[in-house]
């Protein structure tokens, strides 16, 4: 993860959480969440920020646990959230998940805060923790031309989608599509694999 980007998530996160959770109910994600994803199967949020979809997705037959890099914004998860479960992971390693370990795979608009050389193997390692059969939803913020960075210092890469494509080549891409998020009213891209039995 971006250091700057993760200590302005760090210095900020309650003011963060409050954003996210005052923002219109992400309707547009939890239609392809409920289209796609395997219902009652084992679900990862990487990059899951103050709790808002872990606790959505529990709520709504998706047992799910929430992974992200920024301590100040697990500390807002698990206080507006305390029977769920959150924990440190940090792209691209995801060290302590293991392979092949969830039915469903969610990482909302948290990739174009990565360094432009790690998002291939952040892409690769999350639908490496993807089940035979599972599903991985993965959306971006959209930035044009240059990487770029905004008042609170997070970096917004900009890279082309093939970028991703590429990495996801052995899976069937369900959804493949650029939009206006219903929530955050930002450009994003987002992709739905399906990754095949071994």
């Amino acid at each position: 993860m971006d250091r700057a980007t993760l200590a302005a998530y760090d210095k900020e996160a309650a003011a963060f959480a409050q954003d996210w959770h005052e923002q219109p109910a992400p309707v547009d994600l939890q239609d392809i969440v409920t289209r796609f994803f395997i219902k009652g199967g084992v679900t990862a949020d990487i990059g899951c920020g103050s709790g808002r979809e872990v606790a959505w997705l529990n709520a709504n037959g998706f047992p799910a646990e929430g992974f992200d890099a920024s301590e100040g914004l697990l500390t807002e998860a698990r206080t507006r959230h305390p029977a769920l479960r959150f924990a440190y992971a940090e792209l691209p390693e995801l060290s302590g998940i293991a392979a092949d370990g969830f039915d469903n795979v969610l990482c909302e608009t948290v990739i174009m805060h990565l360094d432009p050389a790690l998002i291939a193997p952040s892409v690769r390692r999350m639908f490496d923790i993807v089940k035979p059969g599972g599903v991985f939803y993965l959306s971006w913020r959209v930035t044009a031309s240059d990487d770029a960075r905004d008042t609170h210092g997070r970096l917004y890469a900009a890279f082309d989608a093939a970028l991703v494509r590429t990495e996801l080549a052995a899976a069937e891409l369900l959804l493949d599509e650029e939009v206006v998020s219903a929530s955050s009213g930002k450009d994003i891209h987002r992709l739905v694999a399906s990754k095949g039995r071994r």
